[in-house]
């Protein structure tokens, strides 16, 4: 402005102040740090020395490692294989009891082997009728259990269900259990494979010369060779 002109170009202020106060707070720091530095007991010690570690500029404490002997590793191993174990002859009962209680039947109620009859002539495998060979009625002849004969039925009656609604049901509940059967054998087989890897996790805790042989994959485990000793 006009009225201005002679005090001259603004020119922006400077806060020497706040400069001035940061220049010392440093300087105080530094004198600080110095002091400590000559107080300092050159043979103190803290665990810090030994933990801690410099990476990318930045202090890191080094996380202690659990201390555990061989023999405990051993120990801990053989446990490991008792209970996988355990639960593995838990689950072969559980298997015997179920093969036990379906008999080995086919879920769907048919026989997955095929039947064959033999004939000497062609004649005899056109006059053929499956009902009359296997001396039942034709009802009962796609049945491949509880097919009772002609001679069975005149002296008794039908046992089981004959209605087909109640079949259809008995038939579902009878798939259900077979593929409950098929789980827990391929749960007793998963189990096997883990403790075969514990055993062979185990036995490389020895320091004897070793070779591996196969690789370990999901169905086994890896194999090893190990320089023959003679025991006393």
């Amino acid at each position: 402005p006009a009225a201005r002109q002679k005090l001259g170009l603004l020119e922006k202020k400077k806060d020497y102040r706040l400069r001035a106060r940061d220049y010392h707070k440093k300087q105080n720091a530094l004198r600080a740090l110095q002091q400590k530095a000559l107080d300092k007991n050159p043979d103190e010690f803290y665990f810090k020395m030994i933990r801690a570690e410099l990476q990318d500029g930045v202090h890191i404490i080094k996380q202690p490692k659990d201390e555990v002997t061989p023999e405990q590793v051993k120990l801990m191993r053989t446990q490991d294989i008792k209970y996988v174990e355990m639960k593995r002859v838990a689950e072969a009962k559980k298997i015997e009891r179920l093969k036990s209680e379906l008999h080995l039947l086919d879920a769907e109620g048919k026989k997955p082997n095929k039947h064959t009859f033999f004939f000497d002539t062609k004649k005899e495998v056109q006059e053929f009728d499956i009902a009359t060979h296997l001396d039942t009625v034709p009802e009962l002849v796609d049945r491949v259990y509880n097919r009772p004969t002609i001679a069975t039925l005149q002296k008794e009656t039908l046992k089981g269900a004959t209605d087909p609604a109640h079949l259809k049901k008995l038939a579902q509940q009878r798939k259900n259990q077979y593929d409950l059967l098929k789980q827990r054998i391929e749960r007793e087989k998963a189990m096997f494979v883990v403790a075969q890897k514990i055993q062979t996790r185990k036995d490389l805790l020895d320091k004897t010369h070793k070779v591996k042989v196969k690789k370990e994959t999901t169905n086994s485990p890896a194999i090893y060779k190990f320089k023959f000793q003679r025991k006393r």
